[in-house]
Parts: C-alpha cells; structure tokens; sequence
C-alpha cells in the first residue's frame, strides 16, 4: 500500500506535469509539513517536468501531422507551456556553459563590473575564487540594508556572489540561501563554501537546485528575498513575483537589480537567444513590472532606474553582447531600449 508521503510526492509530480501552479504550491507546502528530503522534492519535480515535455513534444508532433502550417511554417507549437520549457532549457544550457567556463554573458571584466555597480573591496576580497562571475546589473545586498541575524534568499544564486556578500552582513545568526535552476551553477557555488568559511569564519550558506517559479523554499521563512538580473530570464515573471510574496515573511522586503525595458525591443533582438541569455531579451517594461509585483500582492513597490550607464556592459568584447548590438538599428544604443533597474516591494505586516 502506499503511503503518504510517496502520494505526496506523486501528486506534486503531476501538478507540475499539469502546469498548475497553485497545485504545485499546495503540494510544495504539504510536502514541507511532512518534512520530506529535499532531494525527493527536487526528483518529483524533474519528473513532473519531464512528463510535462514529453506530452507537450507529442501534441506538437500530432499537430505538425493534423494541421501543418496551422500556427506558422512547419506546423510550429501552439502549446505555451512548451514554448516556456524551450526558454527554460536555453537559459538552462547558456548559464550551465558560462558555469563551465565555456562562454561569457556581460563580458566586463567581473571586479570592474562590481566596482562599478557598488560593491565595496572588502566584500570581493571576502568571496571564493570564482564566485563573482561579472553576471550583475546592480547591488541588491546594499539595496536591502541587510542586519545581523536575517534570513536571505537569493532567486538565480549563480556562482554565489550574492549569496557570500550578504552571508557576510547577516552574519553567524543569519542565513544566506542561494536557489538555482542549473546544476552545473549550484556545484560551483558549493565548490566556494569551504574557502569562504575559512577566510570568514562563517557557516550560514547553503545553495539549493530548483526553479524561482517553484521555489524550494517554505512559506514565510525569509525576511529578504534578493535578486540579480535573473527575473528577466524567466519565462513566467508573474509566477516568480507571487513566489517571492508566498516565501516572505509578513513585512519582509524584495530587493531586486534587474534589466527593464524602457520601450519595447526590436522583434529580431525579442527573438535572440542571444539577448536572452545576456539578459536583454526577456526584459520587460518597467510598468509591467510594477504591475506584477502589486498582483502578487506586494506593497510599497517601487522601480528606480539607476544612473549605472548598460552601455558600461554593452562596450565590451564579448560575443553574445556582440550579437545584440549587431541587430540594433542604426545610430541606436542598448541603453536606448534597456535600464539597470533597482525594484524594491514589501509583503504587509502580520494584522
């Protein structure tokens, strides 16, 4: 007979097989309560997403069959869902390689880059090897005014940076928590946790593998919620701003540095994986990102663009950037469509 736990797990599986996200968040708070292995969470959820794939790659072969050319040449998918898996599996592939050492994404050299967007030398100097990987648009540990004893969550963790930053302000009775989608990301920030405890005494980081819009987090546990140029990658920004309420305290504080559109992109950049992977290309309007934040139910939201030029990082050499402002029009810089952008939203106080 089977017993809860595994039915648990079974349904939270197929809520995600069957896209439903509030299913997905009762079953990720049932499978909390019953303290399940965070592990068999994370392997329920691969499962569910691979069954979720597989249905959505056969509707696309029945409707290639049926009704060829219905939604574009070649029978092209009518299914969002499997639109959404194919950004998800690009930005998964992108950063997993820029993990490796393969490929960049901002190009600046990493130290320039942070200096330029505030981060003191005594914060790098404290960080592992590796960690600061020149993927920042700003600062959002400065931006949350973090203070010994808080619990930090970091949505698209990378390397680490920002995790380590803000371990070092919440200090021994804080935590600082990294969340990633890409395996290849997660093992190089764990790789970082040794050096860092020794150069700062410190044990309170831990790096979790796991989708921001399925955050492997549980209700109201983080005072803070820190983001770094990473809700612009997701395929479903709505859902990542309600995680963000769910997983936050009653009166904790979202901070977030982003990219934000200041007028819509071209259609050939809009459809470049390239500008999705150097984070141009998923950037929505700094109005619709206000509006999504307010849905979620977050208060006091604001949206200040920040004197931080993005043509600091759109002049350098690197060949993803390279390929975006090659499709530019004439005469045009990125920073005529694109800002560096601080977000910051609070979740009401308990009544």
């Amino acid at each position: 007979m089977m017993d809860a736990r595994t039915k648990e797990l079974i349904a939270l599986g197929a809520s995600v097989a069957a896209n439903c996200h509030p299913c997905v968040r009762h079953h990720m708070g049932r499978a909390r309560e019953m303290d399940i292995d965070r592990a068999e969470i994370q392997q329920a959820l691969q499962v569910g997403r691979m069954v979720r794939k597989g249905a959505a790659d056969q509707m696309d072969e029945l409707i290639a069959e049926q009704h060829s050319g219905c939604c574009g040449t070649g029978g092209a998918t009518c299914s969002e869902t499997s639109e959404a898996e194919k950004v998800r599996e690009t930005v998964r592939k992108g950063y997993g390689q820029i993990a490796q050492g393969q490929s960049g994404c901002c190009g600046a050299p990493p130290e320039r880059l942070a200096e330029a967007i505030g981060y003191t030398s005594d914060e790098l100097a404290a960080l592992p090897e590796g960690a600061n990987m020149g993927l920042s648009c700003g600062n959002p540990t400065a931006l949350a005014g973090l203070q010994p004893g808080q619990t930090v969550l970091d949505l698209g963790s990378g390397g680490g940076f920002d995790v380590f930053v803000a371990a070092a302000k919440v200090g021994p009775t804080g935590r600082s928590i990294g969340v990633d989608m890409t395996a290849d990301m997660v093992a190089k920030a764990r790789a970082g946790l040794s050096e860092f405890s020794k150069k700062t005494g410190l044990a309170n980081v831990e790096f979790r593998l796991g989708e921001i819009e399925h955050l492997p987090a549980a209700d109201a546990s983080v005072d803070i919620v820190i983001s770094n140029c990473v809700i612009n990658l997701s395929p479903d920004k709505p859902q990542v701003w309600r995680e963000i309420a769910r997983v936050l305290k009653p009166g904790g504080k979202a901070c977030v540095s982003d990219l934000a559109l200041k007028k819509p992109l071209p259609e050939k950049i809009r459809q470049s994986v390239a500008a999705l992977i150097s984070c141009v290309g998923g950037a929505v309007l700094i109005d619709e990102t206000l509006r999504m934040a307010r849905q979620a139910g977050l208060h006091d939201v604001t949206v200040n663009e920040k004197a931080y030029d993005i043509d600091v990082i759109a002049e350098c050499n690197d060949e993803l950037y390279r390929q975006v402002k090659e499709s530019l029009p004439a005469s045009v810089k990125l920073s005529d469509y694109v800002a560096s952008v601080d977000v910051t939203a609070r979740k009401a106080p308990a009544c």
